[in-house]
């Protein structure tokens, strides 16, 4: 059974699985963000670099923004 003539149910299986995930990601990383301390302005970066950017925002934020936490010790 197709819908649209040219959606089966796999593809409808792959979308219903993946869009979760993406919307996800990038919630779990501005949680991250809001929740931590930054230097200067650097929240507010994070947090539009995440919302502009998305996925890519995302993983800019766990190779590069997550290294410029203020560590409490």
């Amino acid at each position: 059974m197709e819908i649209c003539g040219f959606i089966g149910p796999q593809e409808i299986i792959i979308i219903l699985i993946s869009v979760p995930v993406l919307l996800i990601i990038p919630i779990i990383a501005l949680i991250d963000v809001l929740k931590s301390e930054f230097s200067g302005n650097n929240k507010i970066i994070w947090v539009l670099v995440i919302l502009l950017l998305w996925i890519i925002g995302v993983v800019l934020y766990y190779f590069i923004g997550r290294q410029q936490k203020i560590k409490n010790s």
